[in-house]
């Protein structure tokens, strides 16, 4: 078996390396087609071999997603661009579709395949079957609890490795098998391209009574009813590490690189204290956490099945406290200077926190920045902007600033 991992998303190149700097020992990432994330920055070739190769570099893997599930149109795309990749040396391919798993077998032959989430796999008869069709790791259902995951690794082949969602956006409907999306506005969540529907706020149409509207309400501001909060099992890795889990993935394709970096650093820290048998939690993994934008809080099905309790009947809109605001590409330990690019406006005055990979955060007042020219502007508004700053502190390319509003 494969030491225990922390499985982190990549939305793009960038988000890639931030993720594996700040702690994951592997990413997953789609290509430009056949992943469930039509909206996410997703990799060329080209960002694919650079991914690759920074990933290797660190000895850490990559997992290209490949879960859509396919109509006959897509097979011989499939197939083309399968034969374009198939050399890259990609560590594995997420699949929910067994056609897809079959064209997958045929080109590499000895690649190896993980069962997305998508597939809802919920029983260890089922995850029986998927090793006979040489599926080496399960993404488990998100509707599973920690109980019922004991009995899945009782029962399944030594050799075959459970990976289960840890953190991040919940589901309304089934893992992900909703047709709202698609019915509303003919975008097709098994596609990659769902408009979260079940984020909206509704009323209620009596049907005599055409084009009155009443709404769902908990208070004025009305309600939503079909609002999952965000599973967050931070607090709760030792219960993880001891179900026979041995991925902790984060979901997120589409958030910042601010987020994965904020919330793959702190699940390092609560995943290396409990491989190291330490069962105290420090309440700074949380505050670090919630740092970045987020939901109220659920463990969803780990420990029971979710009730109101489990649901914002309020607001459907994310916790966001902090700005990010930049990002140092170098520094140079003489003078004391960063370089870096901003990315939301700062400026003079502001008082910055700035983190970095396996590294408290510290706080410092922006004293100073200089624009390309040289010249010193007292205001960065412009997007990914270059800026030299003097910083409190030494840094590295891959520290992050952020702001709170």
């Amino acid at each position: 078996m494969n030491k225990f991992e922390l499985l982190a998303p990549a939305g793009d190149l960038e988000k890639l390396k931030y993720a594996l700097m700040y702690g994951a020992d592997a990413v997953y990432f789609g290509g430009e087609g056949f992943s469930l994330r039509a909206s996410a920055g997703n990799f060329t070739i080209e960002d694919m071999k650079e991914g690759i190769a920074f990933a290797h570099e660190l000895d850490k893997k990559v997992y290209l997603t490949l879960n859509i599930y396919a109509h006959n149109e897509d097979i011989l795309p499939l197939k083309e661009y399968l034969d374009e990749i198939k050399d890259l040396g990609i560590d594995g391919y997420i699949v929910s579709d067994p056609g897809v798993i079959d064209v997958l077998q045929e080109i590499i032959p000895d690649c190896e395949i993980h069962l997305s989430t998508q597939a809802n796999m919920t029983n260890y008869q089922t995850a029986k079957f998927w090793y006979k069709m040489g599926v080496k790791r399960l993404v488990l259902a998100r509707e599973l609890t920690l109980e019922e995951i004991k009995e899945i690794r009782a029962n399944i082949p030594e050799d075959m490795e459970l990976e289960a969602f840890v953190h991040g956006a919940m589901c309304i409907s089934y893992s992900g098998r909703c047709l709202l999306s698609n019915f509303m506005i003919e975008r097709d969540a098994n596609r990659g391209e769902c408009a979260h529907p079940c984020r909206w706020k509704y009323s209620l149409v009596e049907a005599k009574r055409p084009g009155e509207y009443f709404p769902v309400e908990e208070d004025a501001r009305g309600t939503y009813i079909m609002n999952s909060r965000d599973l967050c099992m931070l607090e709760h890795m030792e219960d993880i590490i001891s179900s026979g889990i041995m991925s902790a993935k984060i979901e997120g394709r589409m958030k910042s690189v601010f987020y994965v970096a904020q919330i793959v650093q702190a699940y390092r820290r609560a995943i290396d204290a409990a491989l190291n048998g330490d069962k105290e939690i420090d309440p700074s993994w949380m505050s670090e956490l919630e740092k970045a934008s987020h939901r109220e809080f659920t463990t969803g099905f780990y420990y029971h099945q979710p009730t109101n309790k489990d649901q914002n009947y309020q607001t459907s809109d994310y916790t966001r406290e902090y700005s990010f605001v930049g990002v140092v590409k170098s520094y140079d330990e003489k003078t004391g200077y960063a370089i870096v690019e901003q990315r939301n406006k700062m400026v003079v005055g502001d008082e910055i926190e700035v983190f970095g990979p396996d590294t408290p955060f510290f706080k410092q007042v922006i004293t100073e920045m200089y624009d390309e020219e040289g010249e010193a502007v007292d205001s960065a508004p412009h997007p990914q902007q270059i800026l030299k700053m003097k910083m409190d502190k030494p840094v590295k390319e891959y520290f992050i600033l952020r702001k709170k509003k």
